[in-house]
């Protein structure tokens, strides 16, 4: 018997079950964007015959199955007909059928043009698809002009290769191009790579006969002017000149390379020939056969119509990112010596003999403490603080655990160690509510599952000695690095942000102070407003805030934070996600920095735009060197893309060891680097367009706790119990 309570759960099953199954627009909208430029690259291949290309040509063979009458007949062939033989047809005398072969060009083809106009001569432009789709206009003007237009395939391959299908293919295609750009059909068909009749073979009438059931007529020529050869323009009138007043169709070309013979050639032919009593005519003209041209309309029109346009944005998308990729070339080099220059700078400054911060301090500090459901970490983090060499007082915030996070604190009855309970409201509210709570004038603060080593803190804290200091960042050190997405965060950590942090040291710009290790002047944060819950990044915001109360924010290289970093790539995503959208907040909240006077000014028109270039623009455009190394070797220079992608990343891994080198890290770590610079990259791209895309359709993004395993301990220490039976290795 179902009662209204098993119904009820049933339903709210299927509600769960459809939430699970429907894909967040987040998601859908970065999917769909790189599908859409997977699909533009992709048609950008294919009309500029990089996909799907075939440069073989036909050896001639055998003419035993070509019937005596296309062999000894005329240029044109009639294979309509399913029930009578084929026929072949000739120009009639004195008239002149002009051919152009492979355009249009945007170069030549309009001088081709502009020379036939200028005699008021008429001919048949055979184009091919690839140029036709990228260069429609010049189809329409041949069109508009009186001229007949034929197709020659769309990427020009040697049909008598091909299957029926591929053939199909080369003519549907060719002819949905015209329908886009000049709204026609055409009954016209040159074969790529076809001369006189004469030349037809085993191989290549076939081709003509199933052309031809198509409803083709196939036009080849009984006159080359072989001006594709460059002979001299003396060479291409004597050779395209018909003998005895004959009729002719004359093979040229508007496309393939330099024209300039041909354009010559053409403005001293036709007026010389005219002048004997030629005309230049269409094909169906000399033959006095209907149009060659059949207007489309309807849904072939539109879909025409589409196509042209797609080819049209796809190359301007190619466009595009060549100016992406060259913007963040530029941005790219300027950030990587930037980092070399300032951060071997930083370093000799801060480790000189004679440098300091002022006389040593002695006086206790506040170690802040914010937690959410740590139990796994919480001890170890505890226990790090207490190994201190320097004076501290302790303050744990338990954020409205529902754990047992807070009871594990209390239970280890440390010295100098308190803590705080509030119901949850979040890490800006815990830090604030710790900031009122707190004794001394110097706050450090520290994430959860974090640890610190027995001298970070007093190195922390030394800066202070400069009255000018208002926020000291810290050096935060990936812990669990042992797998290979914790290797890559490693680099990251080392290189991106270290590296940064001493050149923004220097610049005096510094954007963040990590969560992991960061102390505060408490007159400053009280100045400020203490910790904003305006945005996701409160460590950013509260930077960018103090940089423009006219604070100094420096790095101290020394005061060294072990910290976990996330194992999966749901939680990678979800950290990472969070920062890039607190950022972005950040920035925008204090965009009003970039008009103002003082030490806002001077923040907002140095430190906002090097922020946003290389935190939120350079990060989004990298991918641009991957996705043209892609492009690259499945399209070509493949060979030349390959030592450019190498060149970027041998620039790379100079940067990254020259930061494991300061930060006397092992180099073994980089193994794993070109690997980070595939696959990491990528998904940090897509992060960021996902908060972009969150940004800009005003979506709004709330806190997300990572799962911590609590592998990361103080060196020297132990492993606690409650880790009994686990293998991972501890940082120690």
């Amino acid at each position: 018997m179902t009662t209204p309570a098993s119904r009820g759960r049933r339903n709210n099953h299927r509600k769960k079950q459809t939430r699970r199954r429907r894909l967040p627009m987040r998601y859908m909208l970065p999917l769909l964007f790189l599908v859409a430029l997977l699909a533009m690259l992709m048609l950008r291949g294919y009309v500029h015959s990089e996909i799907l290309a075939d440069h073989r040509v036909q050896h001639p063979v055998g003419t035993d199955r070509v019937p005596d009458e296309v062999l000894e007949g005329g240029p044109v062939i009639d294979a309509r007909s399913t029930t009578e033989p084929a026929k072949s047809l000739r120009i009639p005398d004195h008239k002149i059928v002009l051919t152009f072969d492979d355009g249009p060009d945007p170069v030549w083809t309009p001088k081709v043009l502009d020379e036939l106009k200028k005699y008021d001569a008429h001919g048949v432009f055979f184009v091919t698809g690839t140029m036709a789709s990228r260069y429609p206009d010049l189809v329409a003007r041949m069109v508009k002009e009186g001229h007949e237009v034929g197709l020659h395939t769309f990427n020009h391959p040697d049909l008598s290769y091909q299957s029926t299908s591929r053939i199909d293919w080369e003519l549907s295609q060719n002819q949905l191009v015209l329908a886009g750009a000049a709204g026609i059909r055409t009954s016209l068909f040159r074969p790529p790579y076809s001369s006189y009749a004469d030349a037809m073979d085993n191989k290549s009438w076939p081709v003509t006969q199933y052309v031809g059931s198509r409803g083709y007529l196939t036009v080849v020529n009984n006159t080359d002017s072989e001006d594709w050869k460059r002979p001299g323009v003396r060479s291409i009138i004597k050779r395209a000149t018909p003998r005895h007043g004959k009729g002719a169709i004359i093979l040229m070309h508007d496309s393939g390379g330099d024209r300039s013979q041909t354009v010559t050639a053409l403005g001293k032919f036709l007026p010389k020939m005219q002048k004997q009593g030629y005309t230049f005519a269409n094909l169906t003209d000399a033959l006095g056969a209907p149009s060659a041209h059949t207007p489309v309309t309807g849904f072939d029109l539109w879909k025409g119509k589409a196509f042209v346009y797609a080819v049209d944005v796809s190359d301007h998308i190619t466009d595009v990112m060549v100016a992406g990729l060259a913007v963040i070339g530029v941005l790219v080099f300027a950030r990587f010596g930037l980092m070399l220059l300032l951060s071997f700078a930083h370093a000799r400054r801060v480790r000189g003999r004679g440098f300091c911060w002022g006389e040593p301090l002695t006086r206790p500090v506040t170690v802040l403490v914010p937690a959410y459901n740590e139990s796994k970490c919480i001890a170890n983090t505890v226990h790090s603080l207490v190994a201190s060499d320097y004076p501290v007082e302790v303050i744990v915030i338990d954020d409205g655990s529902t754990d047992d996070t807070a009871d594990i604190v209390q239970r280890m009855r440390l010295p100098n160690v308190r803590v705080v309970r509030q119901r949850n409201a979040g890490k800006p509210a815990a830090l604030n509510n710790g900031i009122a709570h707190a004794r001394n004038d110097i706050i450090v603060m520290m994430d959860g599952d974090t640890v610190f080593e027995p001298s970070t803190v007093r190195e922390l804290v030394q800066p202070f000695a400069d009255p000018r200091v208002g926020a000291v960042a810290g050096n935060a050190k990936v812990g669990n690095r042992d797998s290979l997405i914790g290797a890559w965060q490693h680099i990251e950590y080392v290189m991106g942000f270290n590296l940064d942090r001493r050149m923004y040291d220097l610049l005096r710009c510094m954007p963040t102070i990590p969560g992991a290790v960061g102390a505060f002047r408490r007159d400053a944060l009280d100045r400020i407003g203490g910790m904003s819950e305006d945005t996701l990044a409160e460590d950013t915001d509260v930077t960018m805030a103090l940089h423009r109360d006219g604070w100094r924010v420096v790095y101290a290289e020394n005061a060294r934070a072990w910290t976990e970093a996330p194992e999966t790539v749901q939680q990678l995503w979800s950290q990472r996600y969070r920062w890039s959208y607190g950022t972005m907040q950040a920035i925008w909240k204090h965009r009003r920095a970039v008009i103002e006077r003082g030490p806002s000014g001077r923040f907002g028109r140095v430190g906002l735009p090097f922020v946003a270039l290389f935190m939120v623009v350079a990060p989004l455009l990298a991918p641009l060197i991957d996705v043209f190394l892609l492009y690259g070797i499945v399209f070509g220079p493949t060979q030349k893309t390959v030592v450019a992608w190498l060149g970027v990343l041998g620039v790379q891994l100079v940067c990254a060891a020259y930061a494991f080198r300061l930060d006397r890290e092992r180099m073994t770590h980089l193994i794993s680097l070109p690997l980070q610079q595939v696959l990491y990259r990528q998904l940090m791209y897509v992060v960021l367009l996902q908060s972009w895309i969150t940004a800009l359709t005003g979506g709004r993004l709330r806190w997300q706790k990572l799962r911590r395993t609590g592998v990361v301990e103080a060196p020297g220490a132990t492993q606690s119990q409650s880790r009994r039976g686990n293998d991972r290795r501890p940082v120690a």
